[in-house]
C-alpha cells in the first residue's frame, strides 16, 4: 500500500491528480488533500509521515516551501507547478521530481517509477529548501499575490494590490484593505515579511508591516524615529522603531 498526501489548493487539479494516481497505482491511498501552508504544518506535526507527498508550490496562503521550513518532512516530495519547464529542470535536486501543470499521465507515471527506484535503493536525502528556492527564482523569493480570508460564513480572496498594511493585535494577525476593512489571516508577521515584495512593503516595528501606498503623513519623532499616519487610519500609533529607522529611510528612496 502506498500512502500519499496531496497538498493542492485547486480542487479540479487535486481530483485529476487523485484519479490518475489510482489508475497508475491502484493500491495508492490518499490520506488527505490539504489546501494551505498552515493546515499542512499542523498535519505534519500531528500525523505519521506518508510514503509520498505531492505538493503544489503556490498555495492560497504562501509558498509550500514554508511548510518544509517550519517542520521536518522525511517523506519524498514530488512538486507540482504551473511554472516554465526550464525552471523545473533546475529544480531536480535531492531526488525530488517536479511536474508541470496540467500534469500528464505519462509524466506522473514516470515520477512514481522514479520514487520507487529512489526509495528502494537508499533513504531519500534531506530537502535543501534554500537550494530549491535559489533554483526556482534567482532573486530568492516568489512574492505573495493574494490571500484567502473568512468573514462569518463567507470566504473570499483579496489580491495583494488591495492590501495597505498588516498588523498583529492580541496575538491575532490582520490585513487592512484600501477601503478600511480588516480581516483575520493565518500568517504571522515574520512569515509575511519573507513573502511580501520588499519594494512595496516594509516592517516598521514588531506590530506593523505597511505598504508604501498606505503612508499619508510622516512626522519626525523622538530618538530618530518616524511617526506615520496611515491611510486608512490604524487602530494604534504607528512608529518606525529606532533599529529600523535607517533602513526605512532607504526603503522610502527605493535604495534597499
Amino acid at each position: 500500500m502506498l500512502n500519499v498526501l496531496i497538498i493542492e489548493d485547486e480542487e479540479p487539479a487535486a481530483k485529476r491528480l487523485q484519479k490518475m494516481l489510482k489508475e497508475i497505482e491502484p493500491d495508492a491511498v490518499v490520506l488527505e488533500n490539504i489546501v494551505s501552508v498552515s493546515s499542512a504544518i499542523k498535519w505534519f506535526r500531528n500525523n505519521a509521515a506518508p510514503n509520498l507527498v505531492f505538493s503544489d508550490i503556490q498555495l492560497s496562503d504562501g509558498l509550500s516551501f514554508e511548510i518544509f521550513k517550519a517542520v521536518e518532512v522525511t517523506s519524498p516530495i514530488i512538486f507540482t507547478t504551473a511554472y516554465d519547464q526550464y525552471a523545473i529542470e533546475a529544480f531536480k535536486v535531492n531526488s525530488i521530481d517536479f511536474l508541470l501543470k496540467p500534469i500528464k499521465k505519462d509524466e506522473l507515471e514516470n515520477a512514481v517509477i522514479k520514487f520507487k527506484k529512489v526509495t528502494s535503493a537508499s533513504p531519500v536525502p534531506a530537502i535543501d529548501i534554500n537550494k530549491i528556492l535559489q533554483s526556482f527564482n534567482p532573486s530568492g523569493v516568489e512574492y505573495k499575490k493574494r490571500f484567502v480570508v473568512r468573514y462569518g460564513e463567507h470566504i473570499k480572496t483579496i489580491n495583494i494590490e488591495e492590501v495597505v498594511y498588516f498588523y498583529t493585535e492580541d496575538k491575532v494577525n490582520f490585513l487592512c484593505t484600501k477601503d478600511g476593512r480588516r480581516f483575520v489571516i493565518d500568517l504571522n508577521l515574520d512569515t509575511l515579511e519573507s513573502t511580501l515584495d520588499p519594494k512595496t512593503f516594509f516592517r516598521i516595528n514588531r506590530q506593523y508591516i505597511i505598504g508604501i501606498h498606505s503612508i499619508g503623513e510622516m512626522l519626525a519623532y523622538t530618538k530618530s524615529r518616524v511617526l506615520i499616519k496611515l491611510i486608512p487610519p490604524a487602530k494604534h500609533e504607528t512608529i518606525v522603531s529606532t533599529e529600523r529607522s535607517a533602513d526605512f529611510k532607504l526603503w522610502l528612496g527605493d535604495e534597499k
